[in-house]
């Protein structure tokens, strides 16, 4: 049974607790999308000043929509738009400031000011992105990207 937290200390002692967090609700379950489901509703329930934290998972040549947690969504993002086919496209981090400066940002929420993209990757081959979005610009600091990267590459482990 999952247990909400009060994260106490830091915020590199916090994202170290969720991520411990993950790896209990990961253990021994071997369902891609039930594992996504709850790393989409754990991100949902930790981060503060979030509107969207989810999966899109590579299917066909095009991003398509998984477990997230938030207002729904675009169900497919081809590979070359917007924040997330950048991500994709690059295999690399993007986190975006100001997402209204982004060329050829994808507005699946009108509130949405920045975002965090991460690549997902599966015996070395990216299949899919975990996609943050928040009402705020520059919500996402160096610390985040950081420890989000850490969260993705537990998660791949279960993968």
């Amino acid at each position: 049974m999952f247990h909400v937290e009060k994260y106490e200390g830091n915020l590199e002692e916090k994202y170290n607790m969720v991520i411990k967090q993950l790896e209990a609700l990961l253990e021994g379950e071997p369902d891609l999308i039930a594992n996504l489901a709850n790393a989409s509703a754990l991100l949902y329930q930790f981060l503060g000043d979030v509107n969207w934290a989810g999966f899109y998972l590579a299917k066909d040549g095009e991003l398509v929509l998984g477990p997230f947690q938030g207002l729904p969504a675009c169900v497919r993002i081809p590979f070359t738009k917007g924040v997330c086919g950048s991500a994709y496209s690059n295999n690399r981090i993007e986190r975006i400031d100001d997402v209204h400066a982004f060329p050829g940002h994808i507005a699946c929420d009108a509130a949405s000011q920045s975002e965090i993209v991460l690549p997902i990757l599966k015996n070395g081959e990216i299949i899919g992105v975990l996609d943050i979005d928040s009402p705020i610009k520059s919500r996402f600091t160096e610390t985040d990207e950081h420890y989000l990267q850490a969260f993705v590459q537990k998660l791949e482990a279960f993968i």
